[in-house]
């Protein structure tokens, strides 16, 4: 179904939904074109799907009914916005995606078990966005070595030759956040002097 067709569906609900809600409203075409301003004939019409519904219509006729006009058109109901996403294993890493939608900005919930591998700086296209939740996450940027602790961000780009992970001292949760760039396969860097 094209998105005209599925327009139109809609348009041709909108007619019988007027009249049953008048009906059950105990209104007549008189009285109601007296409270809207819109004559009886033009509510006929749209009534009985003769006439295409407009919002300089809907409006008017949803503040007579005092309905919202979603409930007018027959708009769909908003999704459960909560994001129910299965946990994701990596590298010993596990990842809970924080947003639904491909591409675009991704965030990620990350728990890094107790471990302390050596770095192995790489680079990849984009810009990267860390938040430590809980324990310290150590962060090897270009010539820095820093360890972020509960409350702390970093922010960088991700051309620059990086790695993160636990300090060895116990687990690390932190959110990453990172553009569509950052999906694409890491290359090895070795930061400079090395």
């Amino acid at each position: 179904m094209t998105d005209d067709d599925a327009m139109d569906r809609v348009l041709a609900e909108v007619g019988p939904r007027l009249r049953r809600i008048r009906k059950e409203r105990g209104a007549t075409l008189a009285g109601l074109s007296e409270a809207t301003g819109i004559s009886v004939s033009t509510l006929s019409r749209l009534e009985s799907g003769l006439r295409r519904p407009s919002l300089e219509l809907l409006l008017p006729l949803a503040r007579a009914h005092e309905v919202a006009l979603d409930e007018l058109v027959g708009a769909p109901s908003v999704r459960d916005p909560r994001v129910r996403a299965r946990p994701i294993v990596r590298h010993g890493r596990t990842h809970w995606p924080l947003t639904r939608q491909p591409g675009g900005l991704q965030a990620f919930k990350v728990l890094e078990p107790q471990r302390e591998p050596a770095p192995e700086p790489r680079t990849h296209e984009g810009y990267e966005w860390l938040y430590v939740l809980s324990g310290r996450l150590r962060l090897v940027l270009g010539e820095h070595d820093v360890v972020l602790t509960a409350g702390e961000a970093a922010e960088f780009d991700t051309r620059v030759p990086h790695w993160f992970g636990s300090t060895g001292e116990g687990p690390v949760e932190f959110l990453s956040l990172f553009g569509p760039q950052g999906e694409r396969i890491h290359v090895r860097a070795r930061p400079k002097g090395a």
